[in-house]
């Protein structure tokens, strides 16, 4: 078992060697929502992708922890995010 995983994964490594490091805007705009719009609007996003209900109430308490944090650190979060992904896509 443990030879076949091995081997597995040297083929993979050698077939599949390029990889695409662009960042999807939809993620970042998920993301962006995530961080800085009202616990609402984020739940008319989430909604969009039908997730489980105990998906989508577990992501909404996340979000309640992460609304404790102060706007300006949430803002900064995104900017670090966003200016990394903006070196990726470039």
């Amino acid at each position: 078992m443990r030879l076949s995983l091995c081997v597995l994964l040297v083929t993979l490594a050698l077939c599949c060697y390029e990889a695409n490091a662009e960042v999807c805007p939809a993620f970042l705009s998920e993301f962006k929502g995530f961080l800085l719009e009202t616990e609402n609007m984020y739940n008319i996003h989430l909604l969009m992708f039908a997730p489980p209900r105990e998906a989508a109430e577990a992501s909404l308490q996340v979000k309640q922890c992460v609304d404790r944090l102060p706007r300006e650190g949430r803002q900064k979060i995104y900017n670090i995010v966003k200016k990394a992904a903006s070196q990726c896509n470039s």
